[in-house]
């Protein structure tokens, strides 16, 4: 007579961590980040180390994140001299998410799809009510940030990223008004990176707190 055997158990999945330790000692939690686990000395440490162009630029460092973002504030205030500091400070945590998801470049993103959208803004949205930014920033001002983040996204290609001019514009649109001379687009070593970012945060806090 045939005994049927029991199989052995099996042992349930651990539940999947879904959270990223910070250098400052913060738990963020990737899928209901609380404004209360987010630094801006977290935020100047990851974006300073995140690549954009998945690394693909010219010079010894690579261009991070951190420097896009400085270079994005400035040729919004070259565009809009009389923006708020608000509206600058804003402008220049438009990427931050990055400092957690990374920077991913467009075209893995559409393959990607709603998923990474969707985190990408919910920590978007938690950095604004954590440095008491409008929730969003307001269709107005999106449109403007997208603005320069083109303008500055044509610059760092064709100096930069190897493409040519008319492919560039393109993809960006080609920039009116704008001297790219007078705009930084040499990458800069991580820690200058770092400390530019945390600074230009600081003075604009300062200013809006001033206002």
């Amino acid at each position: 007579m045939l005994r049927s055997v029991k199989p052995p158990a099996i042992s349930e999945k651990p539940e999947l961590r879904a959270w990223q330790r910070m250098l400052s000692g913060r738990r963020l939690d990737l899928l209901d980040p609380s404004p209360l686990d987010i630094e801006i000395e977290d935020i100047a440490h990851g974006l300073s180390r995140v690549a954009r162009w998945n690394g693909q630029t010219i010079g010894e460092h690579a261009y991070s994140v951190a420097q896009h973002s400085l270079l994005v504030e400035q040729i919004f205030g070259l565009i809009f001299p009389r923006a708020t500091p608000e509206q600058r400070l804003s402008t220049l945590l438009h990427d931050a998410a990055e400092y957690v998801i990374g920077d991913m470049i467009s075209p893995f993103k559409a393959v990607v799809g709603g998923d990474y959208k969707s985190v990408e803004t919910r920590l978007q949205r938690a950095i604004h009510l954590r440095f008491s930014l409008a929730d969003g920033a307001g269709d107005d001002l999106r449109r403007s940030i997208k603005r320069a983040d083109a303008v500055a996204a044509y610059y760092e290609a064709t100096r930069l990223a190897g493409f040519s001019e008319p492919e560039a514009a393109e993809f960006f649109g080609r920039p009116r008004g704008i001297d790219p001379d007078r705009l930084e687009l040499m990458p800069l070593p991580t820690r200058s990176a770092q400390t530019r970012f945390l600074e230009r945060f600081a003075a604009l806090d300062q200013l809006r707190s001033e206002g």
